[in-house]
């Protein structure tokens, strides 16, 4: 099937990167846990996480997600909120690397799936 629109490498494309349909951040585990809870289909959140770090989410995508997440849109803040957090950490640390720090951040990395 051919693909519509502007492929993975056009300037179009608005930096969206393949390897978010699979990359693992809280804010997507968060999703996929409320999705399934809820009866949900877990495929959307292949669509907020983790572009929700670049793009960020408006009113319509809260109360879009609370609704399918059967939850609040203080709880879906507060959800993207903690994987803005843990985002802003693993940026830290690859701005200022400190082995014994670095080490142990991967470890807790290879440890939360």
């Amino acid at each position: 099937m051919p693909i519509i629109g502007p492929g993975h490498d056009d300037p179009e494309y608005d930096n969206y990167d393949p390897a978010w349909k699979t990359q693992d951040t809280p804010f997507r585990r968060w999703l996929l846990e409320k999705l399934t809870e809820a009866g949900s289909s877990a495929d959307i959140a292949a669509s907020y996480a983790p572009a929700n770090r670049y793009h960020g989410l408006d009113d319509l995508d809260l109360d879009l997600l609370a609704t399918l997440t059967d939850t609040t849109t203080d709880d879906v803040k507060a959800a993207h909120k903690a994987d803005l957090d843990e985002w802003a950490r693993e940026q830290q640390l690859r701005e200022h690397p400190d082995l014994a720090v670095l080490d142990a951040d991967l470890d807790r990395i290879r440890h939360r799936s």
